[in-house]
Parts: C-alpha cells; sequence; structure tokens
C-alpha cells in the first residue's frame, strides 16, 4: 500500500491507536500521488481536534522509536495554516486511518 508493506503501515496504525483523540489520518504527497520513490517521505495529517501539540508530540516520538528508514512528516489538519497545503490535502489526500476502521492493502 502507498509503497509500503501491510507489516509496516501495522506498526504505525498501532501508534495512532494508543490516541483516542486521532479520529483520522490522510496522506498526502508522493506517496498519495503514486509517484514516489523508495526512500520517499511518508506525509501524514491528524484529522482531531481535541489532539494537542504535546500528544502529537507523543505520537510523533513513538512513531521515531519505530526505527523505519522512512521520514515521517506529521502534522494536525486544524493547525495547518498554509491554503495551498489544505487545498492538496483535500483534492489528493487519501484516508488510510479511521476510528472506524483502518484500510487495507
Amino acid at each position: 500500500m502507498y509503497g509500503l508493506k501491510e507489516s509496516v503501515w501495522e506498526q504505525i496504525f498501532g501508534c495512532f491507536e494508543k490516541h483516542e483523540a486521532i479520529q483520522e489520518v490522510i496522506l498526502y504527497g508522493s506517496r498519495a500521488k503514486g509517484n514516489f520513490k523508495p526512500a520517499s517521505d511518508i506525509d501524514l495529517v491528524i484529522r482531531g481536534n481535541d489532539m494537542s501539540e504535546r500528544e502529537l508530540t507523543k505520537v510523533e516520538n513513538e512513531l521515531d522509536d519505530l526505527l523505519l528508514p522512512w521520514k515521517i512528516d506529521l502534522s494536525l489538519f486544524h493547525h495547518l495554516q498554509n491554503e495551498e497545503l489544505i487545498k492538496h490535502i483535500k483534492r489528493g489526500g487519501k484516508s488510510i486511518y479511521s476510528k472506524q476502521s483502518v484500510t487495507s492493502t
């Protein structure tokens, strides 16, 4: 899925499951568009209005602890201010995780 093995996504989703405030995670950028390279980073934005910067930092640390070979860029959707980025995510982002369901390959 999006150039990564399902086992990698399961590890990433495991971090999200620990945080009640995470309602949805959207993949955007080259992996969502399908023009990624093997070393491309993983661009993710979290939807969850109750999620704080402090909790975001906890999720980032948990993802870092996975020791994955890709850089993961993580941000909160409700904190984004760049209108072009917001439009890009709304237009081409792929919902890969939500409390109701997890996307599978």
